[in-house]
Order: structure tokens, then sequence, then C-alpha cells
């Protein structure tokens, strides 16, 4: 683990108990915000709950085809706006405000769309992460130095030649950038979406715990989330930088 890795995990369980203690010593009402040990208990709970690993699984499903979708869609229309540079100049101002618009106004066309199923919660899903992966998309390609570009014309590249020894190589900092983003944000979405009108998944799960006063399953579902997030993201980094490491020979 490296210096920062160490910094971040003490960090974490300094916090946890100091949370614990408050907890423990009344310093915080115990009705609002249980201890972390209580929390962690519910976590297990509900991972031991039939019923509340199909809302998991039903949620994780719903998450990885926004995310798949978003990052298919937001890496082509990237690279089109990036060729289009007159398109992009027009688009740049909504982009900038696109995460002002309240994207859960479009459910109910989602549901005339699609129906009352998984599909109205994977579009909204998809509309929270694939703008994210087009601006980071851009900002990649943007930055690719016009060395490259002219040693790929020098040594006429094809595409797919282009695409793997220039592009991905250059802009891939972007591109991991972009699709942690984008887990982050399919998760806010499709979670989002399940707390307010669906029947089913983790939101749901933690907006019934919620109304029934059940507060350390409510706590331990959003620890598992946390978890869950966070293991995505984790193994992206370390996958980022043995990928670095490999591009520098060490």
């Amino acid at each position: 683990m490296t210096r920062a890795g160490w910094i971040r995990l003490v960090l974490i369980v300094g916090a946890l108990a100091l949370l614990e203690a408050a907890c423990r010593y009344g310093l915080i009402d115990r009705h609002s915000v249980i201890p972390p040990t209580a929390m962690f208990q519910g976590a297990w709970q509900a991972i031991g709950s039939l019923e509340t690993r199909a809302d998991i699984l039903l949620t994780l499903q719903n998450v990885a085809l926004s995310l798949i979708l978003s990052l298919i869609a937001g890496a082509a229309v990237g690279l089109v706006l990036h060729k289009a540079t007159r398109l992009r100049r027009a688009l740049d101002p909504l982009l900038a405000s696109y995460y002002a618009v309240p994207t859960f106004v479009f459910y109910p066309l989602f549901i005339v769309l699609f129906g009352l199923n998984r599909w109205p919660l994977i579009a909204i899903g998809f509309l929270f992460a694939v703008v994210a992966v087009i601006i980071n998309t851009l900002d990649g390609l943007a930055r690719i130095p016009r060395a490259f570009v002219r040693t790929a014309a020098v040594m006429r590249l094809t595409r797919t030649q282009y695409a793997l020894h220039i592009i991905l190589p250059a802009a891939a900092p972007w591109f991991f950038t972009g699709a942690k983003f984008a887990v982050a944000y399919s998760f806010i979405g499709v979670i989002a979406g399940e707390f307010v009108v669906s029947g089913a998944g983790i939101g749901h799960a933690i907006a019934f715990a919620y109304n029934s006063f059940d507060n350390r399953m409510m706590y331990g579902l959003i620890v598992l989330l946390f978890l869950l997030v966070g293991s995505v993201n984790t193994f992206l980094s370390i996958w980022e930088r043995r990928l670095y490491a490999r591009r520098a020979g060490r």
C-alpha cells in the first residue's frame, strides 16, 4: 500500500473511532446515528437476508448496464465532438450546465417509453453518467501532444493503429477519470431512482428501512454501498497505476 493509502486508512479508522465514541457516550443521539459497529452488524445482517441479496443483485445489474452504456456512448460522442469542433463549441455551454438539470423530471417520460420495469432506472443512471464520460473524453483527446499526431501522420498509421498506439496511451488518464465518475454517477442515478419510485433494489430497501425506523438495516445498507463503490473505484485506480507502471517500464 502506498503512503497515501495508509494516510487514507488512518483517517477513516480515526473518524470511525471518534463516531463510535460519540455514539457510545451520548454525544450524538443514537436514534439518529448509530455506532459504526452497529452499522457493520446491519451490513452483515443485510448480506444474510435472501430478500436483501436479491435487491443488491438487482441494483448491481442496473448500475452495470447504465455504466456500460454510458462508457460506450460517452466515448463515441466525445470522439465525434472532438472531430466536429463547431458542434462542440455550440454544445459546450450545455455540457457545462448539464448537471444543473434535475434528471428525474424525465422519469415519467421513460416510463411511457420503456414501461414499468428496470429500464427507466437504467436510463436515469445513464443520463447521470454519460456527460461525465463525454467531458473527460474530450479533455483527454484535446491534450494529446501535437508531436504524437505528426509522428502518426509521418508513419502513416492506420486508424486502428492510431487509436491503439496514440489515442489510448495519451488520453488514458482522462478515460480512467471519466470511468470513475461514471461509476459514482451510475450508482447515484439508479439508487436515487429506486429510493423514490422503485419497488425493489438497494434504494428501495434503504427507504423501507428508514420508514420502518430500522436504523441498523438502513445504515448497514449504506455501509454496503460505500464498500461497493469504493471497491470498484479502488480496482480502477489499481489498474490505472499498473498501466502507468508498465508504460514507464517499471
